[in-house]
């Protein structure tokens, strides 16, 4: 496992950010599509790095709607807003496919490169490019249609196969801010379209640049 850790960490050039000490401390974790890394509300103890697979970030409003922020690919980083504000974690995370990250454990990290200037520089960088996104996301369903939002949807969470879950739109139709009714009216004319087939409690794709011309680019990501 270390070998394998100090492969991806030499793949996205941070090998030398760490040292030896911490990076064997670090653990790398498997996780299935769907299940979840962190709760938004739970207490923030490990950072993640993501090195493979993919996860979608989302956070329960006010009003009780979960909202997607975004979506993540490697490389990304996952636990270092509530790293540095010592708060619990401020939003979900699960893997939309086979997921693998390096989970370092906070009171570590603070032992070892609370003084390191590059890692405080990697963190201004991450952070940084997470609030701009956080803004794009919330302003997202201001900006564009609902099926627009739901053919990214679509898109991004089927990176490997085309075939989506669909036993609850109820909760789709959260996360992408808008009403079960209508989520549904823009299911059935794509299915009109020829672009998805709905059957069984899925959704299969069934013409990817059809659904690609309509959102235009893939927002979530």
């Amino acid at each position: 496992m270390e070998k394998q850790i100090a492969d991806h960490l030499e793949g996205f050039g941070l090998a030398d950010m760490f040292p030896q000490r911490l990076q064997r401390a670090m653990r790398l974790e498997s996780y299935a599509a769907g299940k979840r890394l962190f709760t938004q509300g739970d207490t923030a103890d490990t950072i993640c790095f993501l090195v493979q697979g993919k996860l979608k970030v989302s956070m329960l409003s006010p009003e009780g709607k979960r909202l997607i922020l975004a979506f993540k690919s490697p490389f990304d980083i996952v636990g270092d807003i509530e790293y540095v504000r010592h708060c619990p974690f401020i939003n979900t995370v699960e893997a939309v496919m086979d997921t693998v990250v390096i989970r370092i454990p906070n009171e570590l990290v603070r032992a070892e490169m609370a003084d390191n200037t590059a890692w405080l520089q990697f963190l201004l960088e991450t952070i940084t490019h997470k609030f701009e996104m956080k803004s794009r996301a919330m302003n997202f369903n201001l900006l564009y249609s609902v099926d627009v939002r739901v053919a990214s949807y679509l898109l991004s969470m089927t990176p490997e196969k085309p075939v989506i879950d669909s036993t609850s739109l109820v909760d789709m139709a959260d996360l992408i801010g808008t009403s079960y009714r209508h989520l549904n009216r823009v299911l059935q004319q794509f299915e009109r379209n020829g672009w998805i087939m709905k059957k069984r409690g899925t959704i299969t794709l069934l013409d990817r640049k059809a659904l690609l011309r309509q959102a235009g680019q893939n927002i979530y990501e």
